[in-house]
């Protein structure tokens, strides 16, 4: 085996770093913690050698997350120091979060209306949902005088990035299904019944390090046979549980 010869002009130094990354101020990495410590005295490193480290009850406030605009990361360094150039290398971490949320959950009831012309009211179960949970809902129409061609439902991500007057709002639509095909009648009821465990979802991030915010939405879509759009947005929260 060829002999490995390093010459340490610093410290040997490992470290761990939690960053938050806004992808449109790319110049810019905001640390909200970092870590160092030292592995080996400046010297010489001939032959392969296990350097062991560790860092104890690091406080993890954050999850992990990828978004459009944004990455908060988790990641171990390692420096070795030369003359010529250091050389670096890093490792990411995924971080999950397992929060349950306040005990209130309560169901979401709302309208939407025109005036003479249409009247529907709809509920959900429940506002807060764990990531492979089921939404149940159900939508009721108590008066019909426009042409309905169909009805969709379809589950829209909010990310919310820097602050007034530099902020960025990116949307995306995680899922977007057909629940009618059709006009619908007078005390006509559709059920809904909406799987989330086969979905890219996260928790709902609030303000997180005041860097970014990642929301979401449950958006009902009702088109006539003119193509006009009519829709209704509720925000509702997802958190995260052990999985079994």
């Amino acid at each position: 085996m060829m002999a490995l010869k390093l010459n340490l002009l610093d410290p040997l130094v490992s470290s761990r770093r939690l960053t938050t990354e806004l992808f449109y101020d790319r110049g810019n990495h905001y640390e909200f913690l970092s870590l160092v410590q030292e592995l080996a005295d400046p010297g010489e490193i001939r032959d392969t050698e296990m350097l062991p480290f560790e860092f104890k009850n690091v406080e993890k406030l954050y999850e992990s997350y990828n978004g459009i605009n944004v990455k908060l990361r988790y990641y171990l360094r390692v420096t070795i120091g030369r003359r010529m150039s250091d050389v670096v290398r890093e490792r990411d971490l995924w971080v999950h979060s397992f929060r349950l949320p306040a005990e209130s959950n309560n169901a979401i009831k709302m309208e939407v209306g025109i005036e003479d012309c249409l009247h529907i009211e709809f509920e959900y179960n429940k506002s807060k949902y764990h990531l492979k949970d089921v939404i149940v809902g159900k939508i009721y129409f108590l008066l019909v005088r426009i042409k309905i061609k169909h009805m969709e439902l379809s589950i829209i991500r909010r990310e919310t990035t820097g602050s007034a007057p530099n902020q960025y709002n990116e949307s995306e639509t995680i899922t977007k299904f057909e629940i009618m095909d059709g006009a619908p009648v007078r005390g006509e009821t559709i059920p809904i019944r909406l799987f989330l465990g086969g979905f890219e979802l996260t928790p709902t991030f609030r303000d997180v390090n005041k860097k970014f915010s990642t929301r979401y939405y449950l958006n009902l879509v009702l088109i006539d046979e003119e193509n006009r759009r009519y829709f209704k947005q509720q925000e509702i929260t997802f958190f995260r549980i052990p999985e079994n």
